[in-house]
């Protein structure tokens, strides 16, 4: 299986509209961030997680003509406002909870119903709850409970990799579910503190925690230090993700 990241920004994405710190300023294209998405592939699927307002952007960069479903870990528009874009692809299989279900439904109300209007996105729903696996195509995956401050919202496993975004807290339950990682993916939002997301400092230390054999960092502010910062200062097994970057899971 190969991972893409097609986004590692928070909600503003970095650069930020107007901003001339650092980060916002440099001339490395790693730190260019689109919102947060990956892209899993094999030989036989092609599964998104989140879609994000930069979708379209994203798909046409990545080629991705195709998808077999699209994995929602919560409501918030940076992980859902590209639905709409998925409408040249044809019928899409989208996994959401309840609560993100509903927020689908408001944002998109014309794509449902007894009559969708013409030429909108054909989306078929499914429900998915917390440490109750579902099977798309040959592929197992595990969708997990964690904490964005007081919202609950979902991460995934599929094997020995996980991808947890927008985490404040993980729940001990899920905790259990996540040994024996070879990669992990999750958020490192800023270095100062913050309410519903991970600092990067509080990541490391989580990751450490949990013992994947390799971490990759994402959903960055523009109040996180450059990426060459970054990775000069992070361990050596925990790695900062920049959009574009491709990783073969085993």
């Amino acid at each position: 299986m190969t991972v893409t990241f097609l986004g590692t920004g928070t909600s503003t994405g970095v650069p930020v509209i107007g901003c001339n710190c650092a980060t916002c300023m440099s001339t490395d294209p790693r730190d260019k961030r689109l919102r947060a998405s990956v892209l899993l592939k094999d030989d036989n699927h092609c599964i998104l997680i989140d879609s994000g307002p930069d979708f379209r952007q994203q798909a046409l960069k990545a080629g991705i003509n195709h998808l077999d479903a699209i994995l929602v870990t919560h409501l918030h528009y940076d992980h859902i406002g590209g639905l709409d874009d998925v409408r040249p692809l044809g019928d899409t299989d989208v996994y959401a909870d309840s609560i993100s279900q509903e927020a689908i439904h408001r944002c998109l109300p014309y794509c449902f119903g007894p009559h969708p209007y013409p030429g909108s996105p054909r989306l078929t729903l499914h429900d998915i709850e917390d440490g109750k696996p579902i099977k798309i195509g040959t592929w197992d995956i595990l969708p997990l409970r964690v904490m964005h401050g007081k919202l609950p919202i979902l991460g995934f496993r599929i094997g020995d990799f996980a991808y947890l975004t927008d985490v404040k807290s993980i729940p001990e339950s899920t905790m259990e579910r996540l040994k024996g990682l070879d990669t992990l993916v999750i958020n490192g939002l800023r270095h100062e503190p913050h309410p519903a997301h991970l600092s990067i400092e509080e990541a490391v230390e989580l990751a450490k925690e949990i013992g994947a054999k390799h971490t990759y960092l994402t959903h960055f502010a523009h109040t996180a230090k450059p990426h060459a910062t970054l990775e000069h200062i992070l361990p050596q097994n925990i790695r900062p993700a920049y959009d574009g970057l491709t990783l073969d899971i085993k």
